[in-house]
């Protein structure tokens, strides 16, 4: 009650016509940011901070806040429709939105991929409301051996539950490990694979790995077949928009174990990537029709939709609880509390009450203000399939191109976005999958630096992934996900050989 009291105080302290209107803003900006190539939402509040400094704290915030709720619904913008994430986390969301538009279901993937969005944003703002006290003490359980766990379970999960040959999944995951090395190491200083190139210092980033690989691929082979796709056609109705509504509750169960994965990894933080992966992974696993996965199946991209925005909503709890960021955008926005005279931390809660609670109800109001944004736009953004590709094609490059040099303002970065053109383009031909190359590029450092860390507190013993409940948990769930092909093989012989007894024994009875 006292959370339910202190919410619709803060909604009081929003509801100001200025307010409003900095919201509205702040969405419209935010979809922008989301849309553009190698942008992101981290970037896009970094951008217009300094904007903020002159303003109130809470006018401040739900200007940069509803900036990030708006790139959360446009990263999916341009995966659906041109198969560019437009986020990093949105890269799953290419696997089944892409091919839901090429079918003519581009309404259908955009409504669905909007809907999901909103979905895991308000599960994750419902558990800031009423769970924040018990979920910052379990998130300062995480240490180094936990981070691992998790980043470990993100792999294997990869490695068990994919429906490509185990083999290449293993190799393009070590590829990615490998350009994940790329670069200064983080814990000892030396420099790995630079070949004297300064360039390579800083290692791949993500943006420009992930434009390449998936968009410039995507027009290479467009070009090899001779520039024949076209777009489709995008008759667009609000009857489109409420029929897809209609189909969402079968999809229950998958909406809300994505919700849970999402403010898991969120809160402990995981990352919206790491989530957005998961989510599909395990949709795919569960699911009745798990081979069509890849196809066209909607439940493809309400899966990865909700997990991520699950997991970047949740982010900023523990930023808000215990200063620790657990996103990109999170830390700007704890530059930003400092820059205002607030200090994140418990006594936030009861220092800065009216801020909290402000920001928490414009959580509420964004994400509904985004959904009806979003949703009332569908026809223009679906609309963009009826241009021939031939003639969208040289605009798609160039935004490519801009959004890899927006990234360091680098020209090398343009050679790189190139290079990974070529390496995806290649790997489409001979069916490698992208997805786990391009989940090793992100996390691999990230596991790396989490796995030295736990061997340099216990001298180098496996033994600390099992030293408590909680990395014990996770990492038993690792090593039983990259096993379940054995695992579930072992099931249905146990099952079969259990269906047999009976049959024989009654065949057996009834000989004379």
């Amino acid at each position: 009650m006292e959370a339910l009291d202190s919410l619709f105080h803060g909604f009081g302290v929003l509801l100001t016509f200025h307010n409003m209107v900095l919201m509205l803003i702040g969405i419209c900006l935010g979809i922008l940011v989301g849309v553009l190539p190698g942008l992101g939402g981290p970037n896009g509040v970094a951008i217009l901070l300094p904007l903020t400094f002159t303003m109130d704290p809470t006018s401040a915030i739900v200007l940069l806040s509803c900036i990030y709720w708006g790139a959360l619904f446009g990263g999916a913008i341009t995966s659906i429709l041109f198969n560019i994430p437009g986020e990093a986390w949105s890269v799953a969301t290419t696997f089944d939105g892409y091919p839901m538009a090429q079918k003519g279901e581009a309404a259908e993937a955009l409504t669905a991929a909007f809907t999901a969005s909103f979905v895991g944003s308000i599960v994750a703002v419902m558990l800031i409301t009423f769970l924040a006290p018990w979920i910052a003490s379990f998130a300062l359980r995480f240490g180094p051996p936990e981070f691992f766990a998790v980043y470990m379970l993100t792999f294997c999960s990869f490695v068990g539950l994919g429906k490509e040959a185990r083999h290449k999944i293993v190799i393009s995951l070590t590829i990615g490990f490998l350009l994940a090395a790329v670069g200064m190491d983080t814990v000892s200083g030396e420099l790995r694979m630079t070949f004297g190139s300064v360039e390579l210092l800083r290692g791949f980033d993500f943006l420009v790995a992930v434009i390449g690989l998936f968009g410039i691929s995507e027009i290479l082979l467009a070009m090899e077949e001779h520039l024949a796709f076209k777009g489709q056609e995008a008759k667009i109705r609000f009857t489109v928009v409420w029929r897809t509504w209609m189909t969402l509750p079968r999809y229950w169960m998958t909406l809300l174990r994505s919700s849970a994965i999402g403010c898991w990894l969120g809160v402990t933080p995981g990352g919206a990537i790491a989530a957005s992966f998961m989510g599909y992974n395990l949709a795919k696993r569960f699911s009745r029709d798990g081979a069509s996965f890849g196809k066209g199946k909607i439940e493809g991209v309400l899966a990865p939709e909700t997990a991520a925005h699950a997991a970047g909503t949740s982010a900023l709890l523990p930023m808000l609880a215990l200063g620790i960021p657990g996103s990109g955008t999170a830390a700007v926005l704890l530059g930003g509390l400092m820059v205002w005279g607030l200090q994140p931390g418990p006594l936030l809660f009861v220092e800065q009450k009216d801020f909290v609670w402000g920001l928490i109800a414009s959580m509420y109001l964004g994400n509904i203000a985004g959904l009806i944004i979003v949703l009332a736009t569908v026809p223009l953004f679906a609309s963009v399939l009826r241009v021939p590709f031939a003639t969208i094609a040289p605009m798609i490059i160039v935004s490519c191109a801009v959004g890899a040099f927006a990234v360091q303002n680098a020209m090398f970065d343009i050679w790189l976005m190139l290079g990974f053109g070529i390496v995806g383009y290649v790997f489409k031909k001979i069916g490698i999958p992208l997805a786990p190359m391009t989940l090793a590029l992100v996390l691999g450092d990230k596991a790396e630096d989490a796995f030295r860390q736990s061997m340099i507190g216990l001298d180098g013993g496996l033994g600390i992934f099992w030293s408590n409940k909680l990395v014990g948990t996770i990492s038993t769930l690792a090593l039983i996900m990259l096993f379940w092909p054995l695992i579930g093989k072992a099931i249905d012989m146990i099952r079969g050989s259990g269906r047999s007894a009976p049959g024989a024994a009654s065949s057996g009875s009834s000989r004379p």
